[in-house]
């Protein structure tokens, strides 16, 4: 049986660690504001229904790494503070993570938005 209040609790933990994330790591703000502006955008070119379910899968991949990689760098800040090789490793593989994942992201929003910039502009 699903109790409401745990479920409940569950949210609002959930919630704060957003909001705490949200507070201290810059490149989130960014990509949150990037990824507001590219659904104003799209919003604005009246994108298709699919192009709409891309484009928010793509800015949920970016936002879940960056908060995937924001959770990993304080496990690893408590496990070794940056005295192991290790630790700056791990570091910089969850960033290459994040990077790649906006790069794609990136790339994605191209093709969407290359046929409606190219309508804009007079361009075939």
């Amino acid at each position: 049986m699903i109790r409401l209040s745990r479920l409940l609790k569950s949210f609002n933990y959930a919630f704060k660690g957003l909001v705490k994330t949200i507070q201290e790591e810059q490149n989130l703000k960014i990509q949150i504001l990037s990824g507001a502006v590219i659904l104003v955008l799209a919003w604005c070119f009246r994108i298709k229904q699919w192009e709409w379910a891309v484009l928010i899968l793509m800015i949920s991949l970016v936002i879940l790494m960056e908060l995937a990689n924001s959770a990993v760098e304080r496990i690893t800040d408590v496990l070794k503070p940056r005295i192991n090789g290790y630790v700056k490793e791990i570091k910089d593989i969850m960033a290459a993570a994040v990077l790649v994942a906006s790069i794609v992201a990136v790339l994605v929003g191209v093709l969407i938005f290359w046929p409606y910039l190219s309508k804009l502009f007079g361009q075939s």
